[in-house]
């Protein structure tokens, strides 16, 4: 079964706080890799550095916007401490399957809904992305831990480990306008957090793949794309047939960010 969006966790509670029309289906899905909150006796957090670049091809942060931005009073979910991996070795691009029309200036509460949706509905311990992107250039922190730390994300189920996931808000179906400047927001997020590690972003990278409901059984070692889809990792549509097409461009954007020539 296909899944057609990335946010399984935003569909019961996004469609009535963000007036969607969504196409997502809800499924039953056990939810590894820290989707849930921690459990007593789970691992716990660790405590770790933040991760320094591992190469001379490493590329600038950009500016992100902090969670304070969308965080507020209203908020009561019980946040547990993060969960980190040794460092990030690739990127898995989303869309959050949700209206394209927003106000830029609202974007904090959409990211309210959408935790909502994931921390409510679903359960989960955070939102799940670590960044989000809007359609005018900003970067959003999402799930927390630190910025530029190797936060273990919960964004592409099997794959979570020593990746980051980066949400494009909106639905980008084939036809769909991509904003120019928001496949520039994710080539230069992607191009610091690989430049880290000192990943090419136009690389592939081995993962192991840790639940049978990815696109690869437990246990096995995938070959995936450095800068990757959703869709690379699991049975979705998502991040769009629009987006998809724009990742080799976006891969070569954050390849000369590092500084990389053919």
């Amino acid at each position: 079964m296909t899944l057609l969006c990335c946010l399984t966790g935003a569909a019961a509670v996004g469609a009535v706080l963000l007036g969607a029309q969504s196409v997502e289906h809800t499924l039953a899905l056990e939810a590894p890799d820290g989707l849930r909150a921690q459990a007593p006796g789970s691992e716990p957090a660790q405590a770790v550095a933040p991760q320094r670049a591992g190469s001379r091809y490493t590329a600038p942060r950009p500016r992100i916007v902090p969670r304070t931005a969308w965080v507020d009073a209203t908020m009561r979910h019980r946040q547990p401490p993060p969960r980190y991996d040794d460092k990030v070795v690739a990127v898995f691009v989303h869309h959050t399957d949700s209206p394209n029309d927003y106000d830029c200036a609202d974007v904090p509460r959409i990211i309210r809904h959408l935790y909502a949706g994931q921390t409510g509905a679903r359960n989960w311990d955070d939102i799940g992305y670590n960044f989000l992107v809007d359609r005018c250039g900003t970067i959003y922190e999402g799930r927390a831990g630190g910025v530029d730390r190797p936060v273990t994300g919960a964004h592409t189920q099997g794959f979570n480990h020593r990746t980051a996931g980066i949400a494009a808000i909106g639905t980008f179906s084939a036809g769909t306008p991509v904003p120019r400047a928001m496949t520039d927001a994710i080539a230069a997020v992607a191009a610091w957090k690989l430049g880290l590690a000192g990943v090419d972003p136009r690389s592939s990278v081995t993962l192991v793949s840790s639940n049978t409901l990815s696109r690869y059984p437990v246990g096995t070692t995938a070959l995936l794309p450095a800068l990757a889809g959703h869709n690379d990792g699991f049975r979705t549509d998502c991040p769009g047939a629009a987006l998809t097409v724009r990742l080799p461009a976006i891969r070569e954007a954050a390849a000369r960010l590092q500084g990389r020539r053919r």
